[in-house]
């Protein structure tokens, strides 16, 4: 947060700490610009009228050269700072006065946003893509429908791809093979099942590979 009313920006930080929003404030836009660069943070919370720099060119400052969201927070009513906050690239823009509690589901909105934005380019670099936000396996930028034990092994064979994962290390981390569900099917099935929906030919799998005698290895080309 760059806010030069302490009272106001202690006030908005205890209040978001209640929902695990931890925030550093800085009431010195040059500070606060050394900060960013120093440390990463998930979102900037900006408000305009700063000592001794226009909060309009700490927002282009921070567009040019930082990827990150910027909420700005600012009393100043003109139309006109709005349209250029959001068309330099801020994200939001919360006229003071306000609820602490919107601008609480404004962040957790815009961190969302992100988070499906950044889920999204990563899932078109990759055949397999484990979106932990949403907690989804997608398959070519697709979301698989899969079972709970079929989730469970996916995600152990995508956190491990490119390695070959033992059976052995496979019953020690799917719990859900060992469920009532699923007693009475073995690794073999499951990967059976995962094949069939992620496999153009099942008998000559590209993707989800058997290591005789070993285990499994899942590859992403």
């Amino acid at each position: 947060m760059v806010e030069d009313d302490v009272d106001l920006a202690n006030l908005l930080t205890q209040y978001l700490n209640q929902f695990d929003i931890e925030v550093d404030n800085f009431d010195d836009p040059f500070i606060a610009l050394s900060a960013i660069g120093l440390k990463k943070y998930d979102l900037i919370i900006l408000d305009l009228s700063l000592p001794g720099m226009d909060g309009l060119e700490v927002c282009k400052d921070l567009v040019k050269k930082h990827d990150i969201p910027i909420i700005i927070s600012s009393a100043r009513s003109d139309i006109t700072d709005k349209v250029t906050a959001l068309e330099l690239g801020a994200d939001d823009y919360l006229p003071k006065p306000y609820d602490p509690r919107e601008l609480e589901v404004r962040i957790r909105a815009l961190l969302r946003r992100t988070s499906k934005n950044e889920a999204t380019e990563q899932s078109k670099q990759t055949a397999f893509f484990h979106d932990k936000e949403r907690d989804v396996i997608l398959f070519h930028s697709k979301e698989l429908q899969l079972t709970a034990a079929e989730f469970e092994l996916l995600s152990l064979l995508i956190k491990r791809k490119g390695f070959v994962v033992s059976r052995e290390e496979i019953l020690d981390n799917c719990k859900f093979l060992h469920s009532d569900d699923e007693k009475s099917s073995s690794i073999a099935v499951i990967v059976s099942r995962i094949r069939n929906k992620i496999e153009t030919n099942t008998k000559k799998p590209q993707y989800l590979q058997t290591i005789r005698g070993v285990g499994y290895k899942l590859k992403d080309e």
